[in-house]
């Protein structure tokens, strides 16, 4: 069901490969509720994914960005204005890479190149984003950033590897930017820490069906699905959350403030 909460509102959404994707999901969600946007992602990303077919779907115009190249964002943001007419209501950062686990380096045998590739795609292209947002004043007053994360950022996950440390660095920015953001642009910037879900890059991390399976049974209403996210994304982009930002948000079906579930102990117990 739509409410034409967008209606009006302008955006770009960063990171949708195929139809698991949580930012595929929340670009159909906004179009429903009558917003409208540029879908951008990495070249090689695109030669991967099915980019075309969300934009004819959703009467979208693709930029082709890599969201580590700084370059590349400004004429991301010139241009989206252009496009869309005007100043922008909301973006997305729906991106994350992993060297080393696309490898199998292991983390306490990381290869560091690795490690910094990871990191710039995963996190320190968000602070570029923003700051290319933030120096062009792209945005307009009571816009709305969101960015996924997942709470290995706060709680040890022995196969998630670096990207644990990237989603941490993530959720700083977040907060750190968000308060200039803030105070002298009135832009919301939060993150959204989501349930484990199979997308394409979720599926990467090794053991990832045993632990879905796990959260499953942790979460008392459930792990959290891509649509579950791309409705709270849109909520997050709408008016009726202006003065929510700076926060990471648990979007995981109770998880993160559960000890242990009473299907977890049965499944232990004699």
């Amino acid at each position: 069901m739509a409410y034409n909460l967008l209606k009006g509102k302008k955006g770009i959404i960063f990171g949708a490969l195929d139809e698991n994707s949580i930012a595929w999901k929340t670009a159909e969600r906004v179009h429903e509720e009558g917003g409208t946007f540029v879908l951008t992602n990495a070249p090689i990303a695109m030669r991967m994914g099915q980019i075309k077919e969300l934009a004819e779907k959703t009467n979208s115009e693709i930029i082709p960005a890599d969201a580590t190249n700084e370059e590349d964002l400004k004429n991301l943001v010139e241009k989206s204005m252009e496009i869309l007419g005007g100043k922008l209501d909301f973006v997305l950062h729906s991106i994350g890479m992993s060297v080393n686990v696309r490898k199998g380096r292991h983390y306490t045998d990381e290869n560091y190149s690795f490690t910094e590739k990871g990191w710039d795609v995963s996190a320190l292209s968000f602070h570029k984003v923003m700051q290319s947002l933030y120096k062009a004043e792209a945005m307009n007053e009571w816009g709305s950033i969101v960015a996924l994360t997942y709470m290995a950022a706060q709680r040890t996950f022995p196969d998630y590897n670096d990207m644990a440390d990237n989603k941490a660095y993530l959720e700083s920015v977040a907060r750190s930017f968000g308060y200039f953001f803030g105070k002298e642009q009135k832009v919301r910037v939060n993150t959204i820490s989501q349930s484990p879900t199979p997308t394409t890059a979720g599926q990467g991390v090794k053991g990832f069906g045993g632990f879905i399976n796990y959260a499953e049974k942790m979460s008392p209403l459930g792990n959290a699905t891509a649509d579950d996210c791309a409705n709270y994304t849109i909520s997050l982009f709408s008016d009726l959350t202006k003065k929510v930002t700076m926060q990471n948000l648990f979007h995981d079906g109770g998880f993160s403030n559960t000890g242990v579930s009473q299907e977890v102990i049965d499944e232990f117990s004699e």
